[in-house]
């Protein structure tokens, strides 16, 4: 029986313009779906670079959220894990790359394919995005083919079938939507057994991505493109069918900008009067 260790990288999206820019929502027609900022598309690269050189860890494929600031941390992080280099393990390119969308003639996109799936999209509750900043009319308007446009040239793969058809609905309930991404990490593991994955989200997926398979854990911040990583061993049988034992969390806490503790470990209050 051959067997595979795969990994699976949740990462969150790097920095949003609305929180450093307030006023930025009362410019853009689409308040909800705001881009990164500068130093956020740098963060974005520079984690895809760390990801590329951690030893053990050679990303095959990337699925990302539909949102503007995911596809485009997907783009820099995938421009980082593709980057043509000088033949070494580790990536010469200068900084510059990580915000130069033409930079194309450095990276061979061979090596990585990147579909978006609506499963990894933002939680749709008033938790997570303001209630006055929905859409009245409850279009999100996401064009995927423009959003496909940002990512490196020669990545797309269309051919992959999403797990989720469409977003979920507005007033989705944040646990149904805790619920989904553990649902939509495992599905996408399972499609693709003998690959490693990066999937380019939201913070509280990469939350999931520890509570939901470290027992009795709280997860109390996920900076921006801090990343969770996960790793199973996959059993192939001769016809091909598969056995997966449980996905590990690799990263401990605060290493990769995730910070969690164990309910265990915080001590039991006496009763006081």
């Amino acid at each position: 029986m051959e067997s595979f260790e795969q990994n699976v990288v949740v990462m969150r999206h790097g920095e949003r313009m609305d929180l450093v820019e307030p006023l930025w929502i009362t410019r853009d027609p689409r308040p909800w779906d705001p881009p990164l900022t500068e130093d956020g598309k740098i963060k974005a690269w520079t984690t895809g670079r760390k990801i590329r050189n951690t030893p053990g860890l050679r990303i095959d494929r990337v699925f990302v959220s539909p949102f503007l600031r995911c596809v485009q941390t997907a783009s820099r992080a995938v421009s980082a894990l593709c980057a043509v280099g000088d033949g070494s393990d580790v990536d010469p390119l200068l900084i510059e790359v990580a915000s130069d969308d033409s930079a194309a003639a450095r990276l061979d996109p061979s090596k990585i394919k990147v579909s978006i799936e609506y499963g990894l999209c933002e939680i749709l509750c008033k938790e997570t995005i303001g209630q006055e900043l929905v859409p009245r009319d409850g279009n999100w308007t996401l064009d995927i083919s423009q959003l496909e446009a940002k990512l490196p040239a020669g990545t797309v793969d269309n051919s992959a079938e999403r797990i989720y058809k469409q977003l979920p609905q507005w007033e989705e309930p944040l646990e149904v939507g805790r619920i989904r991404y553990k649902d939509v990490i495992l599905a996408l593991a399972d499609k693709f057994p003998n690959e490693n994955l990066l999937l380019v989200t939201h913070g509280e997926a990469v939350g999931v991505a520890v509570s939901a398979f470290l027992e009795d854990m709280v997860v109390y911040d996920v900076d921006f493109c801090a990343y969770s990583h996960l790793r199973r061993r996959v059993n192939f049988k001769p016809n091909q069918s598969f056995t997966a034992e449980e996905f590990q969390v690799l990263s401990n806490t605060g290493q990769t900008g995730v910070c969690y503790y164990s309910t265990n470990d915080i001590p039991l209050l006496s009763n006081l009067s």
